[in-house]
C-alpha cells in the first residue's frame, strides 16, 4: 500500500542495525505498547542562518530503558473536548485549543473550564485539521498577543495557517486569521502540522506538514523537497507575519519563509533551554519516528530517507527501510528514532524545572499510538538513554500534547479530554 493511502491518526541494511532491530522487538516493542499501524494526528548560540547544516554520524542504537523513578499521575479533569494545544498564562490559568474549533481558559489547579474564548478565527474541521496549537507572545504580559495555528479552507482546497489576536479578559481582539497561510492550497485532511515554537530573538517557527502527499514508493512524490512549497517544511516568520532577512537562503523561486525542508509530519517543538535551537518531533510513516535538531537550511530527508517503512510492510528487518534509512551525509540524521514500530509522537518539551532535578535538560514527548510519555536524556546533541514513562503507559491514553507548568511539573492532554499532571 502506498503512504498515501495510509494515515498517522490510525498509525539492505547494516549488520549492526539488524542486531539492533532483534534487541528492539523484544525491549521496545514491551515498551512502546503500540502497533505499528500508527496514529497522529503537531549557552551557545542558534545556527547562523544560511549555514550548511551539521550532519551527525549515523545513530547507534538506544540503550534499554531506565526506571522512572518515583513520579504518578493525578487527573486534574475529564471534560476537555479533544484538546489539542496548551500554553500557561501568566497567571497560572490555561489557554486550551480544542480541535472542534473552540479556544477556552481553564483554572490554575485544572479542575475547571471557566470560561470560553471568543475571536477564534473559523476553523475546517475533519481528518487530521482543526485548531490546532497556541502559544502566547514573548512579551504577553505588557501585550497580549496570541497566536494560534488551525487548519482552513474547503475540503477540496485548504490549508494550514495561523492566526493572532490581543487576548482581552476572555475575548480575542484586533485577529490576524492570517497572519501565515501555507502555500498552495490542496486538498486532503491529512498531515496539517502545526507546532508554534518562539526562539529567543522573538521570531515564530512554525512546523508544517507535508500534507499527506509524499510517498517514497512514487518518486514523483517529492512535495517536502521541493522548496517552492510550504509542505514538509519549518518556516520563520516575525510576530507580524513578516520574513526575517537572516533566514536561510533556498534559492529563487522558494516558498516565503523557509528554515528547514524533507519533514513530514510534525507534531511537537520546542526551544533547547541551553542552545536556544528548535527540535521538533515527527512521525514516520511505518515505523522512522523522528526527534530532530532542525539547523538552519536544513534537509531532514523526507521522502526520500527514513528509518520507518511503506505501510503493509512486515517490521521484521531494517530491509524495507526507505532507501537504507541512512540520512548522512546527504540529510541531517535524526537523533533519535523509533523502529520497527510507530509511536506517533506529540508534544515536546525540554525539562528545566525543579521537582524532577535528574531531568533537568531531558527531552520529553507524548505518544499517540504510544500512548505513553517518552524522556530522553542527552549528551550535548545526542542521545544518552530514553524510556517510556510506565506510570504514564499504564493509563493507555494518546498523549497530545506536552508542557512543563510555572510549578515545575509535567502537564499532559489527551485525546480523551483528559488533563493530567506528573508529579511526585
Amino acid at each position: 500500500m502506498g503512504i498515501g493511502s495510509g494515515t498517522d491518526e490510525g498509525k539492505g541494511a547494516h549488520e549492526a542495525r539488524r542486531s539492533a532491530l532483534k534487541r528492539i522487538g523484544g525491549l521496545w516493542a514491551a515498551a512502546a505498547a503500540a502497533p505499528w499501524i500508527a496514529g497522529c494526528g503537531g549557552g551557545g548560540s542558534p545556527a547562523p542562518a544560511g549555514s550548511p547544516p551539521s550532519v551527525s554520524t549515523t545513530p547507534a542504537p538506544p540503550p534499554p530503558p531506565v526506571s522512572s523513578g518515583p513520579a504518578f499521575v493525578t487527573t486534574l479533569t475529564t471534560s476537555l473536548s479533544n484538546p489539542w494545544g496548551m500554553a500557561f498564562l501568566p497567571d497560572g490559568r490555561m489557554l486550551v485549543t480544542q480541535k472542534g474549533g473552540s479556544m477556552v481558559i481553564v483554572s490554575a489547579d485544572g479542575l475547571n473550564v471557566e470560561a470560553t474564548v471568543s475571536g477564534v478565527s473559523s476553523v475546517l474541521t475533519g481528518g487530521q485539521g482543526g485548531l490546532l496549537d497556541v502559544v502566547l507572545d514573548p512579551d504577553f504580559e505588557t501585550d497580549p498577543w496570541v497566536y494560534w495555528s488551525y487548519s482552513r479552507g474547503t475540503g477540496s482546497s485548504n490549508a494550514t495557517a495561523v492566526a493572532r489576536g490581543r487576548l482581552v479578559g476572555s475575548s480575542l481582539q484586533n485577529v490576524n486569521p492570517t497572519l501565515f497561510v501555507q502555500t498552495p492550497n490542496t486538498d486532503g485532511n491529512g498531515h496539517f502540522g502545526c507546532r508554534l515554537a518562539f526562539r529567543g530573538d522573538k521570531t515564530l517557527f512554525i512546523a508544517l506538514g507535508e500534507r499527506q502527499k509524499d510517498d517514497p514508493s512514487n518518486p514523483g512524490t517529492q512535495f517536502a523537497q521541493n522548496t517552492a512549497n510550504h509542505f514538509g517544511k519549518v518556516v520563520r516568520i516575525n510576530r507580524d507575519g513578516s520574513i526575517p532577512s537572516n533566514n536561510p537562503s533556498f534559492g529563487a523561486g522558494a516558498a516565503a519563509g523557509l528554515w528547514s525542508i524533507g519533514h513530514r509530519n510534525p507534531q511537537g517543538a520546542a526551544i533547547h533551554p541551553t542552545t536556544g535551537e528548535l527540535w521538533i518531533v515527527e512521525h514516520g510513516p511505518q515505523g522512522g519516528d523522528e526527534l530532530n535538531r532542525v539547523v538552519a537550511g536544513g534537509n531532514y530527508g523526507w521522502p526520500l530517507r527514513s528509518y520507518g517503512c511503506p505501510y503493509g510492510s512486515t517490521p521484521a528487518d531494517s530491509s524495507c527501510w526507505v532507501n537504507g534509512g541512512t540520512h548522512a551525509p546527504t540529510y541531517v540524521e535524526p537523533v533519535s528514532y523509533w523502529v520497527p514500530f510507530s509511536i506517533a509522537p506529540a508534544g515536546l518539551i525540554f525539562y528545566t524545572g525543579d521537582k524532577f532535578p535528574e531531568w533537568q535538560g531531558h527531552a520529553f514527548l507524548g505518544a499517540l499510538a504510544g500512548t505513553s510519555l517518552w524522556r530522553v536524556g542527552l549528551n550535548g546533541n545526542s542521545e544518552a538513554d530514553r524510556e517510556s514513562l510506565q506510570v504514564v503507559a499504564d493509563l493507555g491514553q494518546r498523549i497530545r500534547c506536552v508542557r512543563q507548568g510555572p510549578d515545575g511539573w509535567i502537564y499532559l492532554l489527551t485525546d480523551s479530554g483528559r488533563l493530567l499532571r506528573l508529579e511526585r
